[in-house]
């Protein structure tokens, strides 16, 4: 079974807060600044990448209250949907 991966960007209803909580919810991807490496990694570009920008310089390239930036690994895709089901349901 070949393995997939990729990159994604979404946005969270609750802006950065239910962000943070949806990143302490998760258990499979690891939260990092960086978005290269073999597992699933997530961040929250407006206090990772871009955090040198004001709120207002963020906005205006698109890093809205609640993005999320997920590097999907080589993990399972059903244990990532699972993980981020429940963590989810945690917080909405």
């Amino acid at each position: 079974k070949g393995k997939n991966s990729g990159m994604i960007s979404f946005e969270i209803e609750g802006g950065d807060e239910k962000a943070h909580l949806l990143l302490k919810h998760l258990h499979l991807p690891k939260e990092a600044t960086s978005l290269g490496g073999v597992e699933s990694l997530i961040s929250l570009p407006y206090n990772t990448s871009q955090a040198s920008l004001t709120k207002d310089q963020q906005k205006e390239i698109g890093i809205n209250d609640g993005l999320i930036r997920l590097s999907v690994g080589i993990e399972d895709i059903e244990d990532l949907i699972t993980d981020f089901k429940q963590a989810i349901e945690q917080i909405f």
